[in-house]
């Protein structure tokens, strides 16, 4: 009998607790705890990826091969919380392609994420 395969996710940080709070706040999810070079985040009473915080002794270099995308009806609305908690927007106007809105953004730590609409309406 074989089970379908389940998505991590898995960001190289150099500091998983502190990031830790920044991206369980932009995503709603929870802290489940740490262990050596690790922190483990959940989604909070819903389906969806884990996220594990992972310590990196080199620091990020270059662009993001990958990136997460949060999407969201109200992009600007999101934007400002995030940058409340240390996020910082990488280029001053959001994107528009193909009925979508995406502002471009990076943690604190200077990952690369998205805050897009997925083709809703909001902000």
């Amino acid at each position: 009998m074989t089970s379908e395969p389940a998505l991590g996710l898995v960001l190289d940080c150099h500091d998983p607790e502190a990031l830790a709070p920044f991206w369980a706040a932009a995503l709603g999810y929870v802290d489940v705890g740490s262990v050596e070079n690790y922190v483990l985040l959940l989604p909070d009473g819903r389906p969806g990826p884990k996220l594990l915080l992972q310590r990196v002794p080199e620091g990020k270099v270059g662009k993001n091969r990958m990136h997460l995308d949060i999407e969201v009806p109200d992009i600007d609305a999101l934007a400002i919380r995030l940058e409340r908690l240390g996020a910082q927007r990488l280029r001053p106007d959001a994107f528009a392609e193909h009925g979508s809105r995406w502002i471009l953004m990076a943690d604190p730590e200077g990952n690369e994420f998205c805050i897009c609409n997925g083709g809703q309406s909001g902000g």
